[in-house]
């Protein structure tokens, strides 16, 4: 299956603007039919806080016209209403005939940069199957606690996507990262980060796809770009029966959290 991560500057706060960045350059680039296209962490707003001005169903519409346009798969990051007034922080999956098949809620909020403020965790892992390819969304900071990431595997992910607003001074863990949940999981991962700036913060990019040996086999530079990779499901497959070190976890460390497959 080939995978695409979309890196871009996101427009601050700016639905329409952001929606028509995407836009030109998957016309440039158009995805390929049954291929599994990957925005960063909320992908047409940027990293907001300003729910009134971000939240609506426009993220999602736009994720389902361009699956249906390109009949490709669709994993977008957006910021989606709760109940309480607040939101969550959501990748959502769309499958090529514009079906919402998934809608994952980041299960940590990024503390650090107040996100908890105004955003609620989710409480559930979620696996995608995308063409007979276990596929586990996570959204940035969940790529600093493996333990959730161990919890997939022991279901079955065999795919990790990671969308992100992960800033270009930490640029370094991004990568370092990465690698180690892939190798850490016998895993492949495409890990997708937006670039430029926004009213805070600089961010660095450098969008990748990894191999279950902890591989980088594709990188974007710092610049708007579409990675794209043929990733070989088998290739995982095979290293997880012949050096099978997820048969070894203890699942008692790990704590218990659900784990929802669709």
């Amino acid at each position: 299956m080939r995978v695409q991560g979309l890196q871009y500057d996101i427009c601050w706060e700016d639905k329409a603007a952001s929606q028509a960045r995407m836009d030109e350059l998957l016309d440039a680039a158009p995805p390929d039919p049954g291929s599994l296209l990957v925005t960063p962490e909320l992908g047409d707003v940027g990293f907001s806080r300003n729910l009134q001005a971000i939240m609506d169903e426009d993220s999602q519409a736009w994720a389902i016209r361009t699956a249906t346009r390109f009949r490709c798969w669709v994993q977008h990051g957006w910021a989606e209403p709760s109940a309480d007034g607040r939101g969550w922080n959501t990748v959502t999956t769309v499958s090529p005939s514009g079906e919402v098949i998934d809608q994952y809620r980041k299960i940590v909020p990024f503390r650090p940069g107040h996100e908890d403020r105004a955003y609620d965790p989710g409480d559930e892992i979620h696996i995608v199957d995308i063409d007979g390819i276990l596929t586990c969304p996570f959204l940035c900071y969940d790529l600093r606690f493996p333990e959730l990431w161990r919890l997939a595997s022991k279901a079955g992910a065999e795919l990790f996507t990671i969308g992100a607003s992960w800033p270009a001074i930490r640029s370094n863990h991004w990568k370092m990262l990465n690698i180690s949940r892939a190798i850490e999981n016998q895993a492949w991962v495409l890990g997708v980060n937006r670039i430029g700036k926004d009213p805070f913060i600089s961010y660095g990019g450098g969008s990748l796809v990894i191999s279950p040996l902890g591989e980088v086999v594709a990188e974007a530079e710092i610049g708007p770009a579409i990675l794209s990779f043929e990733i070989d499901p088998e290739a995982g497959r095979q290293l997880r029966r012949e050096f099978a070190t997820l048969e070894d976890i203890r699942p008692g460390f790990l704590g218990a959290m659900k784990v929802v497959r669709h």
